[in-house]
């Protein structure tokens, strides 16, 4: 059982980790932009730390900022929750060349399956079926649109690091392909880091199994 560990995210999901830890008897530290100096997750965490400016980027995105965070604070491990640095190997790995313990799947697993177009090459590698679509290197506007094209509108654009919805658009013509692709890329890159896109064909009435 860990004594204290740090929360490498914000709203409702640290929330969430704090009273987990309360009932378990562990302490746990904060890590706040500027901008959410005043959140809830701040208040209830025993001790907090500004680790940057209200971008992402420059905030809940930096690796070393949160590892240094940690080591200052007498952390003994880091839970990332979901988004941010939570599907990122080289954070994982970085964590635990720390001297850390990261609260999640190991870095080979995330490199597997962290990523949806890494993911979906295994599994078609393995003979499961996927949903069609495309999942290449090629991140050319261009390209993607044709790719759209082929697979057939409506589509929907994912973000290759995407969780929760953020960084996917559903397109439903040609004409509209570029605008919902900018968006998505920009909201992904914001959140992720990550700007790059898969394009799958839209399902329209799915039905989902975790």
């Amino acid at each position: 059982m860990f004594r204290r560990i740090l929360i490498a995210n914000r709203g409702e999901i640290a929330c969430r980790v704090i009273r987990t830890c309360r009932r378990l008897g562990i302490e746990t530290v904060a890590v706040h932009s500027e901008a959410d100096a005043r959140a809830l997750h701040v208040e209830m965490a025993d001790e907090a730390v500004c680790i940057g400016p209200p971008a992402p980027a420059q905030s809940y995105l930096r690796a070393e900022a949160i590892i240094d965070a940690a080591r200052a604070t007498g952390a003994e491990a880091i839970h990332p929750g979901y988004g941010f640095l939570s599907e990122n190997p080289e954070f994982v790995e970085a964590v635990e060349a720390a001297g850390l313990v990261f609260i999640g799947p190991s870095a080979d697993a995330i490199r597997a399956m962290g990523l949806k177009d890494a993911a979906k090459a295994l599994m078609e590698k393995a003979g499961v079926p996927v949903v069609p679509g495309w999942h290449g290197e090629n991140q050319d506007p261009e390209h993607l649109l044709g790719a759209a094209e082929a697979i057939g509108f409506p589509v929907l654009i994912k973000a290759v690091a995407g969780g929760g919805g953020k960084g996917m658009r559903r397109v439903e013509r040609p004409e509209d392909f570029a605008e919902a692709l900018a968006s998505a890329r920009s909201e992904a890159e914001k959140a992720f880091g990550d700007g790059r896109v898969l394009i799958e064909k839209f399902i329209a009435r799915p039905r989902h199994i975790e």
